[in-house]
């Protein structure tokens, strides 16, 4: 079995990790890189001999590291060209509050946010149904664009509930918060629970065209009705997502306890 040499060698580009780096930490390493657009999607990864060769060791840890990577989504092997970055993606829930608990924002790098819309509509029965009040009920709407790398990945529009807008007034602005939902739960002392999450094709309306860049005339997209609801049963927010058919929704579920 091949292992690297010279583990006390420092070597350019190697981050700053013990001795005794394991793949987790490898993968870790990787995983932010393409988070924040520093690995773009179609781009190669380095080959296992050069992450060996990078953190010092051995191949079945660098594979264990890749195999992760590849499990969460985030790469896949080409035969010939090896293994690349996937994309366009949009990233879950969880991965965007992971991302909030460690950096403060639920933006990755590269990723921005565009206020299309904030007020108050009229909630329809898709949107009633899910906050539990009667279709027509007044509730707050924000619409947005996030971009990666200046290309449009998604629109959302997040309905908050009147008990939400009370403690949150900032949610009235169109301005980004950097994590509507974390700073509406830590004003309401509860933290989130639970997201379900309903997916579905539809065709794009005139309005989710022009905002993604989709010029086409009959586009099918993928819609996601999210419903965030936080430890004591109360919901924080119901927000529909939508992306172009070639962006990839992508989320992980552990399988146990």
């Amino acid at each position: 079995m091949y292992r690297c040499t010279h583990h006390d060698e420092i070597r350019e580009g190697r981050p700053d990790m013990a001795d005794n780096t394991g793949y987790a930490q490898i993968a870790a390493y990787y995983r932010q890189q393409i988070q924040d657009g520093t690995l773009r999607p179609g781009a190669t990864m380095p080959s296992l001999r050069q992450v060996c060769d990078q953190f010092g060791v051995a191949q079945t840890t660098a594979n264990r590291a890749f195999r992760k990577l590849k499990m969460e989504g985030l790469t896949l092997p080409h035969p010939g060209v090896g293994t690349v970055v996937v994309g366009p993606q949009s990233n879950s829930i969880s991965t965007r509050v992971r991302l909030h608990e460690t950096t403060g924002r639920a933006l990755g790098g590269g990723e921005t946010s565009t206020i299309l819309e904030v007020g108050t509509t009229g909630a329809e029965d898709l949107i009633a149904a899910r906050l539990d009040v009667v279709p027509g009920t007044p509730v707050h709407v924000r619409r947005r664009v996030v971009s990666r790398e200046g290309v449009p990945v998604h629109m959302s529009s997040s309905y908050y509930p009147g008990y939400v807008m009370a403690v949150t007034p900032e949610l009235a602005e169109p301005v980004s918060t950097g994590g509507s939902r974390e700073l509406a739960a830590e004003r309401l002392g509860v933290a989130q629970e639970q997201v379900l999450e309903e997916v579905t094709a539809r065709l794009a309306t005139e309005t989710e065209k022009a905002a993604l860049g989709l010029t086409a005339g009959d586009i099918i997209v993928t819609q996601v009705v999210r419903t965030v609801t936080l430890a004591d049963g109360r919901v924080v927010e119901v927000a529909v997502k939508v992306t172009g058919g070639s962006t990839i929704l992508r989320w992980t579920t552990p399988l146990n306890a």
